[in-house]
């Protein structure tokens, strides 16, 4: 039975998951802390988890570790008893005993749920680890024999440019089919993101006027507060570019700017995701800005000469029927005023004012629809409404929505919980293609090859001065002066 057929099953199979790289930094603030509340919710099937990394160490102080991380990082209460149930169906294995050891550690745990009356065991490799160790750990679980009857989870990012890109799609395809193969971004886990495509396409309201016809440009704003907290050595060969943009940035741009889905299945959602990419238009290193806060040499590990960009602006253009015309502006970068991620829909302004001289129509910009991504969904829509009193004075006005009016908010999932859940259930909506990431790196190409120089920044701004001119005669959306209502 295909991974298609294997997303409409009501039950998922039980899971080993083999945790590469378990005593990592995401592994023990994200992974573990989710895979221990996904079987406490019972959202997903029984699992077993064996974890293996650099780290020599032995199972039990695995599962020590794996108990600390719960406590510390998990954002749910911990109730005891389900803890110490869950870390001790743990084993670890160190990558240095070799692939019969891992072998035997996953049989082992293969067994135990065939014990306990599993029709089929499905066996789920989170590869936590840095793109280039990924090649060597998928040999190591090829020589295993772990490879049939699995699936794969790869961590970002997805190559530095095309050529590289392409490799390692194609290494990767030696040993697992496409249909197998889950390139994971956490935005896209999140409940906000996910809420764009229920927005856009359970409305008959929005989706008439989401085109060139009535919007006048979209904004990505992904700025970080965070500098590079001793990631030196990963950031100093990525840069923001690579980093946050190719990964991140582009795939919300693909939701915001998809069209409608012949039904809510991966093959469909994928499909239209890779038309917008194919309809991107090569990146003008002329309308990119590059940034980097001043003092990021002075870091440790970072070469006093270095000329990578902690910050990142650019104009995109989609060149089809719908956007043909439109300015995607998309902006990230550490360091910066405030932690954030918005996305603004501007509209167009009348093309003509009735209003009297110092109304106040259009002194504040465009109508916007604005989503707010943190883990909070909010969504505001913005537009000039009449001052009671007498006399014709506008103020700009909003309608909001937060997660937290709904009755159902205490359901979220955290974004890796979400993403491990369809992994296991073989449902591919939310991650990357080998198609589009590589064409997303084609569309790259001329800014990688000619890249704009550098720009300093102060740490707490909003990046370089340049990005004004970038965006001119519009203006950014952040910072701007809003107040998102509480729950009353």
């Amino acid at each position: 039975m295909g991974e298609r057929a294997s997303v409409k099953r009501t039950r998922t199979e039980p899971h080993v998951v083999v945790l590469v790289g378990a005593t990592g930094d995401l592994a023990r603030r994200k992974l573990i802390p989710g895979l221990y509340h996904l079987t406490c919710s019972n959202l997903a099937p029984e699992i077993r988890i064996v974890g293996t990394s650099l780290d020599d160490i032995d199972t039990d102080a695995f599962r020590k570790l794996a108990h600390k991380a719960c406590h510390e990082f998990s954002n749910r209460g911990v109730s005891g008893d389900l803890l110490d149930a869950f870390v001790n169906k743990m084993a670890y294995v160190p990558q240095g005993a070799g692939p019969d050891a891992l072998a035997s550690a996953v049989r082992d745990q293969i067994n135990e749920l065939d014990s306990e009356g599993s029709s089929q065991v499905r066996m789920l490799h989170y590869l936590s680890v840095p793109p280039k160790a990924a090649m060597a750990v998928l040999e190591t679980l090829h020589q295993a024999d772990l490879v049939q009857h699995s699936r794969v989870v790869m961590e970002k990012p997805f190559g530095t440019d095309l050529a590289s890109a392409r490799e390692l799609n194609a290494s990767i395809h030696k040993r697992f089919d496409e249909e197998r193969i889950f390139r994971i971004d956490h935005f896209l886990g999140k409940e906000p993101a996910q809420n764009i495509l229920a927005f856009r396409f359970a409305n008959g309201l929005f989706e008439p006027i989401w085109n060139r016809n009535f919007i006048d440009h979209i904004q990505i704003d992904v700025p970080e507060r965070l500098t590079l907290e001793g990631r030196a050595q990963f950031y100093e060969s990525v840069g923001a570019f690579r980093d946050m943009v190719v990964t991140h940035l582009f795939q919300i741009l693909a939701f915001v700017a998809m069209e409608p889905p012949t039904e809510l299945a991966p093959d469909a959602i994928g499909e239209e995701k890779n038309k917008v990419f194919r309809s991107m238009l090569p990146l003008d290193p002329r309308q990119v800005v590059r940034g980097q806060y001043r003092g990021y040499r002075d870091e440790p590990g970072v070469a006093p000469d270095s000329d990578t960009e902690t910050f990142v602006a650019l104009k995109c253009e989609i060149d089809n029927w719908r956007w043909a015309g439109v300015p995607f502006f998309l902006r990230t970068g550490k360091g910066l005023a405030e932690g954030q991620r918005i996305i603004s829909i501007a509209f167009n302004e009348p093309p003509r004012s009735m209003f009297p001289p110092g109304s106040g129509v259009g002194q504040l910009g465009p109508d916007h629809l604005t989503f707010d991504l943190a883990d909070v969904s909010k969504m505001s829509l913005s537009f000039y409404g009449k001052r009671p009193g007498p006399g014709m004075k506008l103020d700009k006005l909003s309608l909001q929505f937060t997660m937290e009016d709904n009755t159902h908010a205490g359901e979220v999932l955290e974004a890796y919980e979400r993403l491990i859940l369809d992994a296991m259930r073989g449902d591919r909506t939310l991650y990357n293609s080998a198609e589009g990431i590589e064409r997303l790196w084609e569309i790259s190409e001329p800014l990688l090859e000619d890249p704009p120089p550098v720009r300093s920044y102060d740490l707490d701004s909003w990046g370089p001065n340049a990005i004004h001119q970038l965006i001119a005669p519009r203006v950014w959306r952040l910072p701007f002066e809003r107040v998102w209502r509480g729950k009353t």
